[in-house]
Formats: structure tokens, sequence, C-alpha cells
């Protein structure tokens, strides 16, 4: 994880319209998201959204108070590298042959990858993990032809059983802080 890169997740109302306004306040004030990553939750009506941006403590703690102030999110809170698990879902496609194939299974079975879908000139792979494990198969996969590939973006839980529903919101914990 770069050094400017931080990880926000939040319990939102299971509404329409919700994500266009937490990302138009993205927007708005000209920060990018880098990965979202939205569903539903154990907890009727609620959703859960995962945000993965850049920026420096000015920036993310800008983004977190103006997130608080928005009347559909619940909890937002600012994901700990160090105490979450965070993985992300990669699908990829390759060209395939009968000269390649054998190849591209060993490699699924060492980055412990599915196979998805076979073809007689392609293979789709399935590989769920950390980013840097995503990553470091893709590489290892281009030159075998990389037809297509999505990613699903981050995705986190913190460490513990405490769960993002029982976090203090924000506001709450700055007011605690003053």
């Amino acid at each position: 994880m770069d050094n400017d890169e931080f990880v926000i997740s939040m319990l939102v109302n299971n509404e329409a319209g919700v994500l266009t306004r937490v990302s138009g306040l993205f927007a708005r004030r000209g920060f990018n998201i880098d990965s979202l990553s939205v569903g539903v939750t154990e907890q009727a009506g609620l959703s859960r959204i995962t945000i993965t941006a850049h920026g420096d403590d000015y920036i993310k703690d800008q983004i977190i108070k103006q997130l608080a102030k928005l009347q559909d999110v619940k909890v937002v809170k600012l994901m700990p590298f160090n105490n979450s698990v965070m993985r992300e879902l990669l699908l990829i496609k390759v060209q395939a042959d009968r000269d390649t194939r054998s190849s591209l299974l060993e490699a699924a079975s060492v980055f412990r990858a599915k196979i998805v879908d076979l073809k007689s000139d392609s293979v789709t792979l399935e590989i769920t993990g950390e980013r840097s494990k995503c990553e470091a198969f893709v590489e290892y996969l281009r030159p075998y032809g990389i037809v297509e590939l999505c990613r699903t973006g981050l995705t986190a839980i913190s460490r513990g059983l405490k769960p993002l529903k029982d976090s203090k919101s924000f506001e709450e914990e700055s007011s605690v802080k003053e």
C-alpha cells in the first residue's frame, strides 16, 4: 500500500441515490476514487461501501468529515491497514492453446486461482486475495496475452469481534477528542 493510500468503510442506508451522493461528494471536491465496493450487509436496510483513495492526512480527514455529514451515512471509519483484512476479486481471461494450457493450469495451482471457464482458445481464471497477490498474478499472465480482466476493488473488514455497526460515528469520536 502506498503511504498516501487509505481505505474508508461505511454503513449507509440501502436506498436509491445514496451511492450517487457519496461519489458526488468526491467529485465535487476533486478527489479520485481508486476503487469502490458496495454490497448489502447482515443488517436489513444497510449497505456497506468500501472506498480506496489517495491523499494526505488533511484530505483524508476532510473526506471522512464530509461523508459523516451525509444523512444516509450511518457510520464512517478509516480502516487501519495493520488491523483489517482486505481482499480483492479478479477475473482474468488469457489466450490459451494446447502448448500453453498446462503452464496456465500450473500457475493457477501455485497462485490458488480457480479456472472458471475453459475454451479451446482461452482460459478464464478467478483469484481472490490481497492486492499484491492479484497484481503478481496479472504480471505473471501478461506474457500469455491477457484478453480481458476485471476487478471488484478492495473490500475490507476489521479484525476481531467488533463490527463496523458498533463503531462510533466520526462525529462522536471528534466531539470526544475536543
